[in-house]
């Protein structure tokens, strides 16, 4: 039989979790998470097999002069990127998560888990959907929602626009790359894109409202497919896709039957403060101040080189 202690069903409530653990650290008022009344959606105006998908990351392109951003790394905060970038979908590339906050203690080295490419490369050669756009597109993940709603989520629309994109796919990692992912989704919806976020945090999503949302009970940084596990990872596409197509209205959560294959009481362990001592939240403290400056230079330095 499960422990409730250790085994509790429930999904993981990130923003408790992450309003508690900020206000332990000795931050101020919480961060306010986006929240609308209103949600646009965009019907499928063609057949899956006739649209082209374009696939939307929170991932950053791999920097080899940015330190340690293997699936073990901590925090890696240089690796983060301020801009909406993108990359052809006929090659392969390296994207990893070590920039945002997903739990590391539950990660591997598969990027499929949070880039499905070659899933979807493969759909199209089954011919489950017409094609891919020439590009992927990578949207940063900022607290401030004013600037993905102004700057990030409408040039990504821009560049979904010109490379002809019927629907698309948006994969989110950490707590607020799912805010991200879910403002972007309304800025594409609303333009007349249907759309399906892939994530793990159902609380965020749902509290900011999506079009389209399919919800995996796994690990940040796992929405897309347990890792080295291509059918769960096929699995897990086909039934984005199916939600494409049979969502009757905005707000629909469908949730994926995967379950997590390790320890048990893996829901517990993500920014947990049990058994956390007070030098323990000040080490804590100094790191994540540490963070915070190393993630400011980074924006600063792109920003200034942009001008």
């Amino acid at each position: 039989m499960p422990h409730p202690a250790i085994d509790d069903p429930a999904p993981i409530r990130y923003i408790e979790r992450t309003h508690a653990w900020y206000a332990a650290l000795g931050y101020g008022a919480p961060y306010q998470y986006a929240r609308f009344e209103d949600v646009p959606f965009a019907r499928l105006q063609s057949l899956l097999t006739a649209c082209r998908v374009a696939l939307l990351t929170t991932a950053a392109p791999f920097q080899p002069n940015k330190g340690d951003q293997s699936s073990g790394a901590p925090y890696n905060a240089a690796a983060k990127f301020y801009a909406v970038y993108s990359g052809e979908t006929a090659r392969d590339h390296d994207l990893r998560v070590s920039h945002v906050a997903v739990d590391r203690a539950h990660l591997s080295d598969d990027t499929n888990c949070w880039f499905p490419l070659p899933a979807l490369r493969r759909a199209v050669e089954a011919g489950r959907i017409g094609g891919l756009t020439p590009r992927f597109h990578g949207v940063p993940t900022n607290r401030s929602q004013r600037h993905t709603l102004e700057v990030d989520a409408p040039e990504a629309l821009s560049r979904c626009r010109a490379d002809g994109t019927d629907i698309a796919l948006l994969v989110a990692n950490c707590p607020v790359c799912h805010q991200t992912m879910s403002l972007t989704a309304r800025i594409l919806e609303a333009a007349g894109i249907p759309t399906v976020v892939m994530g793990a945090a159902l609380d965020i999503v749902e509290h900011c409202g999506v079009p389209r949302f399919l919800f995996s009970d796994v690990p940040l940084g796992n929405a897309a497919g347990l890792p080295f596990d291509a059918a769960s990872q096929a699995a897990t596409l086909e039934m984005a896709l199916e939600l494409l197509e049979a969502a009757p209205g905005p707000r629909t959560t469908v949730r994926n039957p995967l379950i997590w294959p390790g320890p048990p009481g893996w829901r517990r362990g993500y920014l947990g403060l049990d058994g956390l001592t007070p030098e323990d939240l000040a080490r804590e403290r100094r790191a994540n101040d540490a963070i915070k400056d190393i993630a400011q230079g980074v924006r600063d330095a792109i920003f200034a080189n942009r001008g």
